[in-house]
């Protein structure tokens, strides 16, 4: 038995899917509410965040098959398939119990392709 708090395949799905805590939260919070529908709004209130934040990261998960976009521009928690589900479901226990190490290997990731777009708006917008 290894003494890694984080198991290899949620380790994977994270590298793989999760760009930011950010993300992470808004994908929990949704989990958390799966018959709830919520607005770019909606969630950035919730997560403290710009809604000029909030809109990539919710695009990227509808991308990933995590959640959906209905057509009153709200998103719902849907994965794709029962196997994300279920990534989704041990992800958030070991977020709960792992909130560290979960968050330092989020932080240690490359810098994704949706951050260095941010990054370069925000560079226009400052000019």
């Amino acid at each position: 038995m290894t003494d890694e708090p984080i198991p290899n395949e949620i380790r994977q799905f994270i590298l793989r899917s999760i760009d930011s805590v950010a993300q992470l939260e808004a994908l929990l919070l949704l989990r958390a509410n799966p018959r709830e529908n919520w607005t770019t709004v909606s969630i950035s209130k919730r997560l403290y965040i710009s809604e000029q934040e909030t809109a990539p990261l919710l695009t990227n998960l509808c991308d990933q098959g995590l959640i959906v976009l209905n057509e009153l521009t709200e998103f719902t928690y849907q994965p794709a398939s029962a196997e994300l589900s279920q990534m989704v479901d041990s992800l958030a226990a070991i977020y709960a119990r792992h909130l560290v190490p979960v968050t330092n290997l989020i932080h240690s990731k490359p810098r994704s392709r949706m951050q260095e777009f941010a990054d370069a708006f925000r560079l226009r917008k400052d000019e």
